[in-house]
């Protein structure tokens, strides 16, 4: 035995050939000579990009970014005129890209959500209504619902001054854009917003509190009503005290058109309200089949406990259901942040139509630009894959 034993413990020799027939080198080789031949590829397109570059007389350049613009953006959130360098101009796309990105996965996320529970919904007209809604949304090309919101909005749209303020006179639906209230901000805004800010927090706090209380008591505190207490009370009172630090500037009629207030293009509402309509028929589908994953016997098990079908559906069904409707959810995230490109179709000035168009057209640095838009739509879409990653594992069964 100990011969055995001495023989078992001698160290074996290395040899060559175990990088391929030895199955624990073999891997390691494999992940080595796949990395070698992709960077061989990309430095062989590189090369290859910069030779025709060459042939061409031009060069691989970012220094026309600082170069004056000489164009217009109808729709922006910070300062931009025609002698802002491209940079800025790339900023304020980037800008209206995001706000379409970030309003749309809400708005979608809404219109899903809400959709896919009445679809179940045991009204046959109810569930066959927004079956109709789901089949005729998602099988149509999003670039057409675009189109058609588009042209809805200047045919249907009553003119300026024949337009009839809605909602006090704060929402004015016009052909040639929708005029909203303006937020004022005086002195004492910022101590109200921070004030907002530490509700919002103890909220939070209250939340997770109820939820432990109710693991250890059984004890079901009507929490929703108690948060918004904590985050409306006290910011009512302190805006009363502080004497109304936030107004509201009202869209007016001056001539033939409004002035005033918050001004919306046609173009970023077809936009908006198209790629939520689109995506949320997918979203719809998705949290339908989360929640039909759930077996019937916990909501069987729930209704015996005397639990009513909305706390079975938010406590019990929709919880569960998450951890399959998350990971889907990513790729319809991903998706109409994508589809956002689109808004070159109705004049909406994104990334695409500013550095990918206009910048591109003017500059004739396709490759530097289109590269620019690549990288960020790849930035954007990993934030969004990482930021749902963490909240799907949080979400995701614990095993003890």
């Amino acid at each position: 035995m100990t011969v055995a034993s001495d023989f078992a413990d001698e160290a074996e020799p290395f040899r060559i050939s175990q990088l391929i027939y030895d199955k624990r080198y073999r891997s390691y080789t494999i992940q080595v000579v796949t990395i070698m031949m992709f960077m061989l590829a990309v430095a062989w397109l590189v090369n290859n990009v910069v030779e025709n570059f060459r042939e061409l007389g031009k060069d691989f350049s970012f220094s026309f970014l600082f170069d004056a613009a000489s164009y217009d953006i109808n729709q922006r959130l910070i300062d931009y005129s025609s002698d802002s360098p491209h940079w800025r101009a790339a900023v304020v796309g980037i800008l209206n890209t995001l706000v379409v990105a970030v309003l749309g996965c809400i708005f979608a996320t809404v219109i899903g959500v809400a959709v896919g529970v009445a679809r179940l919904s045991k009204n046959w007209l109810v569930s066959r209504l927004m079956t109709i809604y789901i089949e005729g949304l998602r099988n149509v090309p999003v670039l057409l619902w675009i189109l058609l919101a588009s042209t809805a909005f200047s045919a249907i749209l009553p003119s300026p001054r024949q337009a009839v303020p809605l909602l006090g006179g704060g929402f004015v639906p016009t052909n040639r854009g929708f005029y909203l209230p303006a937020p004022v901000f005086e002195s004492g805004a910022m101590f109200l917003g921070i004030l907002f800010l530490a509700s919002l927090v103890a909220a939070w706090i209250f939340k997770r509190w109820a939820a432990a209380r109710q693991q250890a008591t059984g004890e079901i505190l009507p929490v929703l009503w108690i948060r918004l207490g904590i985050i409306i009370v006290p910011t009512f009172l302190m805006y009363f005290i502080l004497g109304m630090p936030i107004g509201l500037e009202l869209p007016e009629l001056k001539g033939f058109n409004f002035q005033g207030g918050l001004y919306v293009r046609n173009s970023f509402m077809a936009l908006w309200l198209a790629l939520s309509l689109y995506t949320g028929a997918f979203i719809a589908e998705n949290v339908r089949a989360g929640i039909q994953a759930i077996s019937h016997g916990q909501t069987e098990a729930a209704s015996s406990l005397g639990l009513p079908a909305s706390r079975t559906m938010n406590l019990v069904v929709l919880p569960q259901a998450l951890r399959i409707i998350i990971p889907p959810l990513i790729s319809q995230y991903l998706n109409l942040t994508k589809n956002s490109s689109l808004a070159i179709a109705v004049g909406y000035m994104d990334i695409t139509g500013t550095l990918g168009g206009i910048t591109l057209n003017q500059t004739g640095r396709e490759m530097e630009t289109l590269l620019l838009v690549m990288l960020f739509y790849l930035v954007v879409s990993l934030l969004i894959s990482a930021a749902m990653n963490i909240y799907n594992s949080s979400v995701a069964l614990k095993e003890r």
